[in-house]
């Protein structure tokens, strides 16, 4: 029911602290359901035949204590909920005794790529997969919450290395965009992304960001002011 690996955190995967970055957190994450779906058979191959892909709708990620350089990890995932065409997983990060490190909720979209719409997850799809209890945590709304004044910042082109396999911008390379306008002093707790819609190379991004006592959100639009993805960061001071 759970799908899970252990690893080492890697020097490529750490900031200046030697502690590992939310990026690679994501990365780990994104892997692991990846390497979840190929292990059962309904992995890249099995979508691409069917013009199908999951996409991402939302992350709800929390932030603990964070694993450093050279420490072992055991990152899991696993499927909680189908309704239609929604899927909804949990993620988790652990250390060596089983301590969470850091742990994540998210909404996928089950996508015809033929058309461009949300389909039915098929019913040989959903018994691949084995649901499992729902991670207890404290789940916030998929939908974030838009401050009424935001600041615009410089806007940046989308480069080759921002894209993935299916052609658009990674789910992570959103998060790690609206960070270049983070503040420096924050200390991340938790980190929400809303998609809104697909960015592919050649894009310019304009970000836009509101930063509050203990939240920060950066949306992330086109020249138009349209969102990509909305990224909301809590924490506090360093």
């Amino acid at each position: 029911m759970i799908y899970q690996f252990d690893s080492r955190v890697r020097y490529s995967e750490v900031d200046e602290n030697r502690r590992i970055t939310l990026l690679s957190i994501l990365n780990y994450f994104q892997d692991c359901s990846s390497f979840h779906s190929e292990k059962i058979g309904v992995g890249i191959d099995y979508l691409n035949k069917r013009q199908c892909a999951w996409v991402l709708s939302s992350w709800q990620i929390v932030l603990g204590e964070l694993p450093v350089f050279g420490q072992e990890i055991t990152v899991q995932t696993w499927p909680y909920s189908f309704k239609g065409f929604l899927g909804e997983r949990n993620f988790c990060i652990r250390d060596e005794k089983g301590e969470k490190l850091a742990w994540a909720n998210t909404l996928w979209t089950y996508v015809d790529l033929k058309t461009g719409h949300p389909t039915r997850v098929p019913k040989e799809e959903q018994e691949a997969y084995v649901l499992h209890e729902k991670l207890d945590m404290d789940y916030a709304p998929r939908k974030i919450a838009l401050p009424e004044k935001m600041e615009k910042k410089e806007s940046f082109l989308i480069v080759k290395h921002h894209i993935d396999t299916n052609h658009h911008v990674n789910n992570g390379q959103y998060v790690q965009m609206a960070m270049e306008v983070l503040r420096e002093d924050m200390r991340i707790r938790q980190v929400r992304v809303e998609y809104k819609k697909s960015a592919v190379y050649g894009d310019v991004i304009l970000p836009k960001i509101a930063e509050e006592t203990r939240r920060t959100v950066v949306e992330l639009c086109d020249m138009g002011e349209r969102p990509y993805a909305v990224v909301e960061f809590v924490g506090e001071k360093k």
